[in-house]
């Protein structure tokens, strides 16, 4: 299904952001060194093995700065590509080719990054009911394309920003004066706002796990920097009445074994935050 977040009007948006902050009052290069007129043509040439994404971006960018350019796709988002595929070739005015160029890339490069990173993370776990989930941990204004990828990799998509989730972590926790409060506040707030937001709420050991439990009225429980034995014993005593998500400190190596204690999900900001873009180029042919 495709995120909610991924709207027509939000991807225009961030496209004509983008493009007026690369081409600005024009992409000189192009129009003082090409004939009027001229037209080509180029392929999107990988060359490193992943999971290819953001080729559906790149459709749209190359619609919006040329609506003539003609785009051929030969790979679609999510496919598993090796170094010398072919993802697209387009073919129109050569200028609008250089012009769209750079933000074609620079959004497939990261989100196949990313994708790549979470299919094969999510391949670690698969013995397991876990699902690997990413985080706000996100470069500012290109969530939007840096979730998006995390979906074609294979995770699931947190809360896109503030606004569509309550979050209740150890900060929130302790300036509302502990956890019965921090709950019994936020279901307040929302019912007298006419918000129908799930709620999630940080614990840190098992004593507040145990609060979280005594309160009730939550949809998740986060089971933050825990030990192993610590997050199966939280686990148990949520006994399913609430989704468990495991955060904290978790890297490749820990993954399984965190998967492993029977949580339902684990976010790991690494997914978007650490990741080396993939090597595609495009290129005149």
């Amino acid at each position: 299904m495709r995120p909610s977040y991924l709207t027509p009007e939000a991807l225009q948006h961030f496209i004509q952001s983008a493009l007026e902050e690369d081409i600005g009052p024009g992409d000189y290069s192009s129009l003082s060194s090409i004939p009027e007129g001229k037209t080509g043509r180029a392929r999107l040439l990988i060359k490193e093995d992943g999971i290819l994404a953001g080729v559906e971006m790149a459709q749209r960018i190359f619609a919006a700065v040329d609506p003539q350019i003609k785009v051929n796709l030969l790979k679609k988002d999510g496919d598993a590509v090796s170094a010398g595929d072919i993802g697209l070739t387009v073919e129109g005015s050569a200028s609008s080719i250089l012009s769209a160029e750079r933000l074609v890339l620079n959004c497939m490069q990261r989100m196949s990054a990313i994708a790549t990173k979470t299919h094969r993370l999510s391949q670690l776990i698969s013995h397991t009911k876990a699902k690997l989930m990413d985080t706000r941990k996100t470069t500012p204004n290109f969530r939007l394309m840096e979730k998006w990828a995390v979906h074609i990799g294979g995770g699931v998509n947190h809360r896109f920003a503030l606004y569509d989730m309550v979050m209740l972590k150890d900060n929130h926790v302790d300036f509302a004066g502990g956890i019965r409060e921090a709950i019994t506040r936020t279901k307040k707030y929302l019912a007298e706002n006419s918000l129908n937001l799930k709620i999630e709420i940080e614990t840190r050991n098992l004593d507040e796990v145990q609060q979280v439990l005594d309160v009730g009225g939550v949809d998740y429980i986060m089971l933050d920097n825990m030990d192993y034995a610590t997050m199966r014993e939280a686990v148990k005593l949520i006994d399913g009445r609430y989704s468990t998500e495991a955060s904290g400190g978790i890297t490749e190596q820990t993954l399984p074994k965190v998967a492993e204690c029977g949580v339902d999900y684990i976010s790991m900001g690494a997914l978007t935050h650490s990741v080396n873009s993939l090597d595609i180029s495009l290129k005149a042919f």
